[in-house]
């Protein structure tokens, strides 16, 4: 499938809203998609007029989400195992005819220090966080590549460059994931653009889930927020605006990057 539908660059840069990009006729393949980031980021695409592959375990989550979105099907299963990535590219070719976008948004927290983890938290960590997205790589960079201004966008975290209390396995994951991207950039620019969004403290189930390795999780919460230069914790739809932004043309020079979106948490 050709870049059917690709973005006209706008002047001036728009980036506020997702309305400001036609993805219409492109086929995008999202991960984690039924829950928190994922969902933003899939909802999104699928306004901007996309056909989105929808990815994720919750089956029951996943086809509500794809009842409530045009132009999607969800394919459940757990990206951790390499079939299951080997089954979303061929859903996307089989139903939609090819493949432009892909949003890497599957994660797990992992937490428990190394002395503490089971080495089976480890072992799920990793292979969610990055194995994940060697796998989809082997399976869909033959097929990103065949058209010029495909992309691949990986959801990392702040957490790459900034340690947190008993989260060894996210953090060695997410840092392994910005390595990896800019890693895939190298090796198949310049017809696959990849990048790596990393998130500051964002609401979502997983930032709660992370809060529990404190002792007062909601007010750690709390704190986080406050602990941005914004006052706030980030918003699912802030990592959909930016996700929606690198994928499209109007980012057509940006690749190999890590770009950070923490309210300016990581400057204090």
């Amino acid at each position: 499938m050709g870049m059917v539908g690709r973005c006209k660059p706008a002047i001036p840069l728009k980036f506020g809203n997702e309305m400001d990009w036609n993805y219409s006729g492109k086929v995008v393949l999202v991960t984690g998609a039924t829950s928190g980031m994922g969902k933003a980021v899939a909802e999104a695409f699928a306004r901007a007029g996309a056909n989105v592959v929808l990815s994720g375990r919750d089956e029951a989550r996943g086809k509500a989400l794809e009842e409530q979105l045009p132009n999607s099907i969800f394919i459940p299963g757990d990206v951790s195992a390499p079939h299951t990535n080997a089954q979303l590219v061929e859903a996307a070719l089989s139903r939609f005819g090819g493949l432009d976008v892909i949003s890497l948004n599957a994660g797990v927290l992992g937490i428990g220090s190394a002395v503490d983890a089971p080495l089976e938290v480890w072992e799920q960590t990793l292979n969610t966080n990055l194995s994940a997205i060697f796998y989809i790589a082997k399976y869909a960079m033959p097929e990103l590549s065949k058209n010029p201004g495909t992309s691949m966008v990986i959801n990392a975290s702040i957490a790459a460059f900034k340690s947190f209390p008993n989260h060894p396995a996210y953090c060695a994951s997410k840092a392994g994931a910005v390595a990896l991207a800019k890693q895939l950039a190298l090796d198949y620019g310049p017809a696959v653009r990849v990048n790596a969004i990393c998130p500051g403290p964002v609401d979502t189930p997983l930032l709660w889930e992370s809060a529990a390795a404190f002792p007062d999780p909601k007010t750690a919460v709390e704190k986080a927020g406050k602990a941005t230069l914004m006052k706030r914790l980030g918003t699912p739809e802030d990592v959909a605006k930016l996700t929606l932004f690198l994928a499209s043309d109007q980012a057509s020079w940006m690749t190999g990057s890590a770009v950070t979106l923490d309210g300016g948490i990581l400057n204090k």
